[in-house]
């Protein structure tokens, strides 16, 4: 997300200052700050927060469980090439993410984390 605006070769960079400001403002939020007070917050009100593996969220259909990288043709469309299963990228990471948080909650981290890892 904070990856650098320069380009080389054919087609230079635009937009390369804007991207630097917004790269420096999305690395001085302080991300780890951010969890530690919402981890907090939650134990206080009594909710639960679970931290998702994020791999191969967006590249795993969630019709047949498919994981292949040729399922995104492209950054916003998402066409699961086993299953003929299309649909918005980000609409398809966040189920993805939606039923590993439920894994979570069910079977929790270990038995998740050794089924991904497959």
């Amino acid at each position: 997300m904070s990856g650098s605006a320069v380009k080389t070769g054919e087609k230079p960079a635009k937009m390369v200052r804007q991207k630097f400001a917004l790269n420096r403002s999305i690395l001085d939020q302080g991300w780890s700050l951010f969890r530690t007070q919402l981890e907090y917050k939650l134990e206080w009100s009594g909710g639960m927060l679970f931290a998702v593996p994020p791999e191969n969220t967006s590249r795993t259909c969630p019709s047949c469980g498919h994981v292949s990288k040729d399922n995104r043709k492209t950054q916003a469309e998402f066409n699961c090439v086993v299953c003929n299963y299309k649909n918005h990228a980000d609409i398809v990471g966040a189920m993805n993410v939606l039923e590993r948080g439920y894994s979570l909650l069910a079977c929790g981290d270990a038995a998740v984390l050794s089924r991904l890892m497959k």
